[in-house]
């Protein structure tokens, strides 16, 4: 089977098992309101947090509060889409643990896709509402002059930080075939770097934004685009073509994350009988 019918293959089952979770929840309409309602509340807790700041400062690393209410909607709905689409595989260590990993291998459906739809949460649509929320107040409110590159950035940093996210969640699923219990290692730089990213890059020490940007390139989701967006100073001098590189870097997290997929199925050797 070649590589286009595997993903092919992927996705259906992948819209298969997400449409069947998703019937299951639309099932209980109530419920489901009210955990989107829950989801939705919980996840602006963060950015109350941002606009309490500014009830007691006017500036914040330099920038105002629709500026960093910019970065926040970015990365939030960036995150929320691909916690959406992938954030089941971080189950993946439990799955190792009880052995129902084995369960997924003997199915002739390709496991990532079948882990990534388990469970698939509509609710989890509430952060992705409430980020999108923030970011369009944001642009209304930035004393920006839009140009059509700035225009079309703004898509473009949204989707490519979603699959920046989504390879971050595959790459710690595969680790967790070496450390089961590593869940919460893995949490340290998906929700952890979602975090990270609602506050300006100025306000960090440069051995930290280094570390985002060329280690772990989560710098590629929101700052680097709204530094160009913001026409705000770049972080480590960087040059300003950097800020329409999110799709290439995101495509470079793909393949690592697939490598290291792969790797790690490859030694998975089951929990026995």
């Amino acid at each position: 089977m070649g590589e286009a019918a595997r993903v092919g293959q992927g996705l259906r089952v992948y819209g298969l098992i997400a449409g069947m979770w998703v019937r299951s929840t639309m099932a209980y309409r109530a419920s489901f309101a009210m955990t989107l309602v829950g989801n939705f509340v919980g996840a602006g807790l963060d950015f109350a947090a941002i606009v309490l700041m500014f009830s007691r400062v006017d500036v914040l690393g330099g920038y105002r509060l629709p500026e960093v209410a910019f970065l926040y909607g970015l990365s939030v709905l960036a995150f929320g889409l691909s916690d959406l689409a992938v954030g089941s595989v971080e189950r993946l260590g439990v799955r190792v643990r009880d052995g129902t990993l084995d369960v997924l291998l003997v199915r002739p459906a390709p496991v990532l896709a079948q882990l990534a739809a388990d469970r698939f949460a509509l609710r989890r649509l509430g952060r992705c509402m409430q980020g999108a929320l923030v970011l369009g107040w944001a642009l209304a409110e930035v004393d920006v002059a839009w140009t059509w590159p700035r225009l079309l950035l703004v898509p473009v940093a949204v989707v490519s930080g979603a699959v920046i996210f989504a390879a971050v969640f595959v790459a710690g699923a595969a680790f967790q075939f070496l450390a089961q219990d590593a869940a919460e290692v893995q949490n340290a730089f998906t929700y952890g770097g979602v975090t990270l990213l609602q506050y300006p890059p100025t306000v960090f020490a440069g051995e930290l934004v280094r570390g985002v940007t060329f280690v772990l390139p989560l710098a590629f989701v929101n700052w680097l685009p709204a530094c160009y967006v913001l026409g705000r100073p770049y972080p480590l001098h960087l040059p300003v073509w950097t800020a329409f590189a999110p799709p290439l870097v995101a495509a470079g997290c793909c393949v690592l994350a697939g490598a290291a997929w792969r790797a790690g199925l490859k030694s998975y050797r089951s929990t026995g009988s």
